[in-house]
């Protein structure tokens, strides 16, 4: 009850519109298909109308474009708004910014893996809509905010941030982990024995799991949730995490800008679009995101960076909420392998790597390297065991010969420094 009333009250002071459109959501979740479209393309137009109307820089793009949001008959009119990229957030972010008057602005930045921190601010609104949409989530694994929790997470070392976090940590009932050592891990079992979920970079909860696993420390756990956010979940990591913890980790997709994209349901297991508050779209296998409450920022068409699979529009998820599907998020867009004679996108060890567990049951974590054209280091977790010659036919598959691979097994992949990149290159 005390961390209920902390949450209640901070919620009351920083997120005022917080629980009324959680209440709104927990209605929405069970609307048909067909109302929700009603209903997302009313706010869509709204939405954009405002946009071009506070913001010069979509008042001169939608001009360019011949677009008029007043003349839009469904969400699909928005192919005809030239997409945007992070590089462009970037270089035009104070056109970008409205000049609308908001009652409480909150900021907000990128996590800068991509080596380009974008900084905005947010309105109360977003802020608040979006964290009563991922809360919603929460609520499908019969989760509040305010429970124990355990947090795998970044932070920073300096004395006064860590103080600092050590402060926020303890008003929202949570613990972290700052380090992979033993007794540290033994404390953090010890709190997780009483916590009700788990949350963070999915690398690290494995990383975690492996350890307990092989000191046979685990205990047994009454989480109702682990949630992995900011990384792709590798299917791998699943079965240490299950024996670790008793459950599988769970999928919430998104980003600082485009906001909250996605949740994995408990019954279906598919991640479902949060469509109250996001327009997706999905071309050539990229995802393209409008951010429907980014009205100090707005987010419009907005190119995130990945390459994702969506579900048909007639696909019907078990756990019978109609939100459209997001069945997976394959990579990430624009990184490319340079070989000797030709290029290759990154998401092709994206294949590589799926295609040795579909056709042989060879499940292996990687992290690939390229600091030389026609080169390229291959660091495996795994050890070797006999599976170098499947690796090999299938690296050849691919790429055709045109890259020298460097394999070396038994690898640690993980710090705890952060999101764990599958592919990092240092040419252009």
């Amino acid at each position: 009850m005390f961390y209920k009333l902390i949450y209640l009250a901070g919620i009351k002071r920083r997120n005022p519109s917080l629980l009324p459109y959680f209440e709104f959501l927990k209605e929405t979740d069970r609307w048909s298909i067909d109302k929700l479209r009603v209903y997302q393309f009313e706010k869509c137009r709204e939405f954009l109308i405002f946009a071009r109307n506070n913001s010069p820089f979509y008042q001169e793009h939608f001009a360019k474009a011949g677009f008029v949001p007043e003349r839009m008959q469904s969400v699909d009119d928005l192919k005809q708004i030239p997409p945007i990229d992070k590089i462009i957030l970037l270089e035009y972010g104070d056109r970008i910014r409205t000049n609308y008057s908001f009652r409480r602005l909150l900021f907000s930045e990128t996590s800068g893996t991509s080596g380009q921190v974008l900084r905005f601010y947010r309105n109360e609104e977003w802020d608040s809509h979006n964290r009563a949409a991922m809360f919603r989530g929460y609520g499908w694994y019969g989760v509040n905010p305010w429970l124990k929790n355990g947090y795998f997470w970044g932070y920073d070392t300096a004395k006064r941030q860590y103080w600092k976090t050590a402060f926020l940590d303890a008003l929202q009932n949570r613990f972290r982990l700052f380090s992979y050592d033993a007794a540290h891990i033994r404390q953090f079992v010890e709190k997780l024995k009483g916590a009700e979920f788990l949350t963070g970079y999915s690398s690290m909860i494995y990383e975690v799991a492996k350890i307990i696993n092989r000191l046979n420390i685990g205990a047994e756990f009454n989480l109702k949730m682990i949630k992995g956010t900011s990384e792709k979940i590798c299917e791998s990591y699943q079965t240490e995490v299950q024996k670790a913890f008793g459950r599988k980790i769970i999928s919430e997709y998104g980003s600082a800008e485009s906001g909250l994209i996605a949740f994995e349901c408990p019954e279906g297991g598919h991640m479902h679009i949060n469509m109250e508050n996001v327009v997706v779209e999905e071309e050539n296998g990229e995802i393209i995101v409008t951010n429907l409450l980014s009205r100090s920022f707005p987010i419009i068409r907005y190119r995130l960076g990945d390459f994702v699979k969506l579900a048909s529009s007639d696909f019907k998820c078990s756990c019978g909420r109609a939100h459209p599907v997001v069945l997976d998020v394959l990579g990430r867009v624009g990184k490319n392998v340079i070989g000797k004679k030709s290029i290759y996108p990154s998401l092709t060890f994206y294949y590589v790597f799926k295609n040795l567990v579909k056709n042989g049951g060879i499940s292996l974590n990687y992290q690939a390297e390229q600091h030389e054209k026609g080169k390229v280091l291959l660091r495996i977790e795994q050890d070797e065991a006999g599976r170098l010659p499947a690796l090999e036919m299938e690296l050849a598959k691919y790429f055709r010969h045109d890259i020298e691979f460097e394999i070396r097994w038994g690898e640690v992949l993980h710090s705890m420094d952060g999101k764990l990149k599958d592919f990092v290159t240092t040419l252009n």
